[in-house]
């Protein structure tokens, strides 16, 4: 069969002998016809518009790249060209590359390439060569280089999350923290919520607020046995289902634990989900630690709750404290401004350096005395990349800037007083151990501030009622002769503050007292929802015993012009299923470190007495 013989630069035939002569010409007189003018791109694209039929592959691969005009080829060659086509398609795209011209000597300008195939990834051909029927558009099942990546990678499993009651006593909104994990409450967990909604307790209500979002998950879901959608409600975080258990014959007992306890019940249902469902991972999530070490012993995967444990080490706990390297002006020396306020004699220093940009706002700093320089103390006013704004503190260790006859002990105490005679601070933080003031200059800064400065109307004091030992029973009175008994180092504070002024005497301390006591109210936590507070010096004693969400219910309770004071020490939590790490005064903490109106310092020694300072050491 004769070779089509496309047309020539002036539109004459060659012969075919010609033809193919001219098709074997060497890579290296291409490459010179193709860095001529624009002759070169002209013959490189002929007749592009007028291609009828793909060419089917001949014995020289030159060839093949080379269409062919309708109105030249016999209609053999169309006929041969339709049958071919898959075949050349396959291996058009491998061949191309090689046939691409490769210029002899760099050139000042790209030349054109005599065809623009699209780019090819040189990859060996794969053994498994499609079926001629296959579309050449068909997407490959395999994906991109970098969905093969991700598909590479070990998907995490999807998880299904058996609660416990306490974890839903404890966080009633724990169904929608889990993600894209799906949630599973067995009958037995129900029951329990059923049996702790009546009270006025913080469980109580918990257990009424879990009873109500169930209520609003269930209504109209359907088919309960195929899971709810927990982002119904429209929760963002949630994106799992919801299952209950709706077959109550299929449990078999633990055996050896007594069948009526609910937690061996729970167990059981835990064990039956393992076996049943083979193809997921079935996780117990308690907040009892003893049901997570019966868990573990039988077998199962057993989780404390962790969605609202903000560390897992107290020591990690954010101290509001930083100290300063030796070196510290060395390296922060170059282009610092400083500056001096001429009414309060606070001394600014704007510094830039590698330490700044790991520093916060309202954060202490300060520098050991060294080579008979004084110690530096300050406070981080403000951060902008690696500059940062020191100001200098008041020093309340001085008599003369004592706050109600009260002053700094060690250099704790007096970062603590000027964060609580601070106006522009809104909510302070103070942990410490026993004997470290934490109360004494709270109570002081609030008695300074309500009675001479007149800042705030009044003094509000508050705390948890957790005993230490058994419950003492209902107490007579109002409610503020009801907390008496709770607001014991109150008072204990109290006839320390008012026996700093010796030179009142007797008459003028029990006009203090009665002054005290008129601007001091001791409320009930239990009586907080719906209150706002207008101009208060609120303090919250006790704080490591609340929870998170009774920390968010106290906290929003301030209005304008209310400083709220949180004191605590988290090693003393006497809540049941309370841990440093999840204590309501360890997430606040966490919470507000670096807000331009709040400060928080760990107060680390112990001021009360010698033996109360041995005490802590060796008991």
């Amino acid at each position: 069969m004769p070779l089509p013989t496309p047309p020539s630069k002036l539109g004459n035939l060659l012969p075919p002998d010609e033809y193919k002569a001219k098709a074997a010409t060497p890579a290296r007189s291409a490459a010179k016809k193709q860095a001529g003018a624009g002759e070169s791109a002209e013959s490189a694209d002929y007749g592009r518009a007028n291609v009828a039929a793909p060419m089917a592959p001949a014995a020289n691969a030159a060839t093949t790249l080379r269409p062919v005009p309708a109105s030249s080829a016999p209609a053999a060659a169309s006929e041969a060209a339709a049958q071919a086509a898959p075949t050349r398609s396959r291996k058009s795209k491998q061949t191309a590359a090689l046939l691409q011209p490769v210029p002899a000597r760099p050139q000042t300008e790209p030349a054109t390439p005599v065809a623009q195939p699209q780019p090819v990834v040189a990859r060996a051909p794969s053994a498994k060569q499609p079926t001629p029927d296959t579309p050449a558009a068909a997407p490959s099942t395999r994906g991109t280089s970098k969905k093969r990546g991700a598909a590479a990678e070990p998907l995490e499993v999807q998880k299904l999350f058996v609660l416990d009651t306490n974890v839903l006593m404890h966080d009633p909104s724990c169904l929608f923290r889990f993600e894209e994990h799906d949630v599973y409450l067995p009958m037995m967990t129900l029951e329990e919520l059923d049996n702790h909604k009546k009270g006025m307790s913080e469980v109580a209500r918990n257990a009424r607020q879990v009873s109500r979002t169930l209520d609003a998950l269930v209504a109209n879901a359907g088919n309960m046995s195929d899971g709810i959608s927990l982002a119904r409600l429209g929760s963002r975080e949630a994106s799992g289902r919801l299952y209950f258990q709706t077959k109550l014959t299929a449990i078999e007992p633990v055996e050896g634990l007594p069948e009526g306890k609910a937690d061996n019940q729970i167990l059981g249902v835990v064990r039956a989900l393992q076996r049943d469902r083979a193809d997921r991972q079935v996780v117990l999530v308690s907040k009892d630690i003893n049901m997570r070490i019966k868990a573990h012993a039988l077998g199962l995967p057993a989780e404390d709750y962790f969605n609202d444990q903000v560390l897992e080490d107290s020591d990690l706990l954010y101290s509001g404290i930083r100290a300063l390297p030796q070196d510290f002006w060395t390296k922060h020396a170059k282009g610092m401004e400083s500056w001096q306020d001429t009414k309060t004699g606070t001394t600014y220093y704007r510094v830039t350096g590698p330490l700044c940009a790991s520093m916060l706002v309202n954060e202490f700093v300060y520098l050991e005395p060294q080579n008979g320089e004084p110690a530096f103390h300050a406070l981080v006013r403000e951060l902008n990349g690696k500059t940062a704004l020191l100001q200098t503190l008041r020093d309340y260790g001085h008599h003369k800037n004592n706050v109600w006859g009260i002053t700094a002990r060690n250099r704790e105490q007096n970062f603590a007083l000027n964060l609580l005679m601070n106006p522009e601070i809104d909510f302070v933080t103070l942990l410490g151990q026993a004997g470290t003031g934490k109360t004494l200059v709270a109570l002081a800064a609030g008695l300074a501030q309500v009675l001479d400065d007149k800042r705030y109307n009044e003094i509000i004091v508050t705390r948890a009622t957790v005993p230490v030992g058994e419950d003492i029973g209902f107490l007579p009175g109002t409610e503020e002769e009801k907390m008496q008994p709770w607001m014991g180092a109150f008072d204990d504070n109290l006839e320390v503050l008012q026996k700093t002024d010796d030179a009142a005497g007797e008459w003028g301390r029990a006009a203090t007292q009665e002054l005290i006591r008129s601007r001091l109210k001791v409320k009930s936590m239990n009586f907080m929802r719906g209150r706002t507070f207008v101009d208060k010096y609120l303090i919250i004693d006790e704080a490591q015993n609340l929870t998170p969400k009774q920390m968010k219910t106290l906290v929003t309770r301030a209005g304008p012009g209310t400083k709220i004071i949180c004191l605590g020490n988290i090693a003393q939590i006497d809540t049941p299923y309370l841990t440093e790490g999840s204590s309501g005064l360890t997430y606040v903490v966490d919470r507000f470190k670096g807000w331009a109106h709040s400060g928080h310092v760990t107060l680390a020694r112990g001021e009360r007495s010698r033996l109360a300072d041995y005490a802590s050491e060796i008991l």
